[in-house]
């Protein structure tokens, strides 16, 4: 069957204008979009907030260590005792705020530090260090210096109390000779400084020591005692070994007793070798030294009693020898205060007992 052509069929007409084809919106990817450089970090730079960042942690971690020993030590100070109510839980508790406190001061540090580095990058490790400077003069000064101190007696136990004991003894017998009396023993002594100092230098002890033995042993008056001491230490019997160095450091080939600069030679090699002999224990060290090595020495004694230490050994002895440490102790803190003041404070003056104290005694870790 044919079709009929209609010519009037707009779509048969030449002049019509062709349609306009609508394009489909290309998708737009960000793949076709030129990366862009990223900026490189110079290794001088990277060192530079490397440092910062090291600076600013170690600032933050001495102030948070001095603030928890100072804390600790105040609520132990507080709250001593055995009692569960009145010290250990509330010792307990305060430990839990310490805790909750720490963690809210590092939250406040995080968002003070993004408003300070907005501002300098060296902000932030200045301010922690003027933390850390600020707490360590806050520890080492006025009453939480008594803080610091309750904190080692609750670290230290039974050997930080007893040590602590004994400083006492050794403050109060400074106080009980007064800068009188002590100045006198400083004045004798400056005949002998060049020997005692050449002495202490040659076998590595506190110089100060060495004053306070010879102070306690002739009061600086060299002389032959009654009981067999000579010279400027009294020396009577020592080890053979503690001779024999002091011959070596002299170049000698006898030893002079009556010769002050020999006299200190033997003095201080016959402390070294008790004071190795004893391990370290400066109060035994002392002990031995004045008992000597007749009938075994220090070291028999303490094994026929038992006694470990000076505290535990001190009730056996009879009163010169359980003092003597302490004597010579008291004696070697006047002239490291003569050296580092000029002059001697009155103890019980002012703050002068906490100064002291906080200056500690030669040849004990009692300072700060």
């Amino acid at each position: 069957m044919d079709k009929t052509v209609d010519p009037s069929d707009p779509k048969l007409d030449p002049n019509r204008p062709k349609p306009v084809r609508k394009r489909r919106p290309i998708a737009y990817s960000h793949k076709n979009e030129p990366r862009k450089r990223l900026k490189k970090s110079r290794p001088g730079e990277i060192k530079r907030k490397f440092l910062l960042i090291s600076i600013e942690i170690l600032g933050l971690g001495i102030t948070a260590v001095l603030a928890i020993m100072a804390l600790l030590g105040y609520s132990a100070s507080q709250f001593s005792g055995t009692h569960f109510f009145s010290s250990l839980l509330p010792f307990a508790v305060g430990v839990l705020v310490l805790m909750l406190v720490a963690f809210i001061f590092l939250i406040g540090w995080w968002k003070l530090r993004k408003w300070l580095q907005g501002r300098s990058e060296l902000l932030t490790p200045t301010l922690s260090l003027l933390f850390a400077l600020l707490t360590g003069w806050l520890v080492t000064h006025g009453q939480l210096t008594l803080a610091y101190g309750n904190f080692r007696t609750l670290v230290g136990g039974k050997e930080e109390v007893g040590r602590v004991t004994i400083a006492h003894q050794v403050y109060a017998t400074y106080r009980r000779y007064g800068p009188t009396q002590l100045q006198r023993m400083i004045d004798r002594a400056q005949e002998f400084q060049p020997a005692i100092k050449d002495a202490a230098d040659a076998f590595g002890v506190d110089v100060n020591l060495l004053y306070g033995i010879a102070a306690t042993e002739s009061s600086f008056i060299p002389r032959n005692s009654h009981d067999g001491g000579r010279g400027l230490f009294q020396i009577t019997r020592v080890p053979k070994a503690a001779v024999d160095q002091a011959l070596m450091r002299l170049n000698a080939k006898t030893i002079e007793l009556e010769n002050p600069r020999h006299n200190a030679f033997l003095a201080a090699a016959t402390f070294k070798h008790y004071l190795t002999e004893m391990k370290g224990d400066l109060f035994l060290a002392l002990l031995a030294y004045n008992i000597g090595p007749a009938n075994g020495g220090l070291r028999f004694i303490m094994r026929q009693y038992g006694a470990s230490d000076f505290i535990t050994i001190q009730p056996y002895l009879q009163t010169l020898p359980r003092d003597y440490p302490i004597r010579v102790l008291s004696y070697a803190l006047a002239f490291r205060l003569w050296q580092k003041e000029g002059r001697l404070l009155a103890y019980e003056e002012g703050d002068n007992a906490l100064y002291i104290q906080r200056m500690g005694i030669p040849g004990l870790h009692t300072g700060i």
